[in-house]
């Protein structure tokens, strides 16, 4: 019977490189590797090579004390700016030999609470959750006290975090819906709706906020859309709103819409050609995320372009100090700066009219 091969192990790649082991271990290391001169690197680097050795994760977070994992929990893997994120997560989690492990909770409160507990049972050092809602306030500031915890992208409190280890990434979400609003004012329009997302979310919440806002700022706007709320932040519910609005007679529907997000904002054009008309020599509509390819509909949308990428980096950023023992020297809360971008689906209301 023929016999296997030894494995190699961290000692050979040492003896072979001429150095000591820890300094094998710390030249292999993502993490430590800084701490390591150029050269000698390298020629760690190329025994490993010659060997075929491979780092053995397992081992290495039972050293540490930790499992090496983190948890990522978000509400829906289809919605583009969810992919952005999580590619950001994992573009700072990789030379940290980190791994995420990435859960869907559908934005359901209670499959929330059941993929947490697995991630807890498989011991994750910490969580970026990006699927709160509202409610969940007490639930996982009661997570934090056992855990690291990142939110992302929905809050709770404007003020932040007020205790445990909990953390935040948001957007300004006033501020971007500010900006698309006084957008189309300047334009012209004065009878505006927007497609609300669930109120049980503090993003969507913040929207409703801001159109509100920005609306009772401006002499003679008014605003068509109130009692009408999406169940979902998708694009069938965007369509079946939007539907609503377009049934408002001729002289008195909106003749501009803010969406809550882009999908939202997509379902609005459908039902727009549903109706026989046209986007924006009918109807002006503004987006929010500027998910990708969103600049490829017909028309271009209209947007306001959140850093869902950098969101995720500074989440796991944050994530990885805390996991480190370093949040003393790192902020607790990070508010990121949303961009508005003007593309083809808004015109002035003289033009459209």
């Amino acid at each position: 019977m023929a016999v296997s091969p030894r494995v190699p192990t961290l000692k050979d790649v040492a003896e072979l490189a001429g150095v000591h082991v820890a300094t094998a271990s710390r030249a292999l290391s993502n993490a430590q590797s800084h701490l390591v001169n150029e050269a000698t690197r390298e020629k760690v680097s190329s025994a490993a090579a010659e060997l075929g050795y491979r780092t053995n994760a397992l081992a290495r977070s039972l050293r540490r004390g930790a499992s090496g994992t983190l948890g990522v929990v978000v509400a829906d893997l289809a919605n583009p700016f969810i992919v952005n994120l999580v590619r950001g997560i994992e573009q700072e989690t990789r030379p940290k030999d980190l791994l995420p492990l990435i859960v869907e909770t559908r934005d359901d409160p209670a499959r929330l609470r059941s993929t947490v507990q697995q991630l807890l049972y498989s011991r994750v050092d910490a969580i970026i959750l990006a699927a709160a809602h509202l409610s969940d306030a007490e639930y996982v500031a009661d997570l934090a006290g056992q855990l690291p915890v990142v939110l992302a992208v929905r809050g709770f409190d404007e003020q932040g975090p007020t205790g445990g280890s909990l953390l935040e990434v948001m957007q300004d979400d006033l501020l971007g819906t500010r900006a698309a609003v006084e957008h189309l004012l300047h334009l012209g329009h004065r009878r505006l709706a927007e497609i609300r997302g669930p109120q049980t979310i503090s993003s969507f919440a913040n929207r409703s906020r801001g159109f509100q806002e920005a609306i009772a700022a401006w002499p003679g706007a008014e605003d068509l859309s109130p009692g009408l709320y999406a169940a979902q932040g998708d694009v069938s519910e965007g369509r079946r709103i939007a539907a609503e609005l377009l049934a408002i007679p001729h002289d008195s529907r909106p003749t501009a819409i803010f969406a809550h997000n882009d999908l939202l904002a997509v379902g609005a054009l459908e039902a727009l050609r549903d109706a026989g008309l046209s986007c924006p020599e009918d109807l002006s509509i503004v987006g929010y995320n500027d998910a990708p390819l969103v600049d490829h509909l017909d028309p271009p949308l209209t947007t306001v372009r959140l850093p869902s990428n950098e969101i995720g980096r500074q989440s796991a950023r944050l994530a990885i100090a805390a996991i480190d023992g370093q949040t003393g020297a790192a902020p607790t809360r990070l508010m990121l700066l949303p961009e508005f971008v003007q593309r083809g689906s808004t015109r002035s209301f003289a033009e459209a009219a």
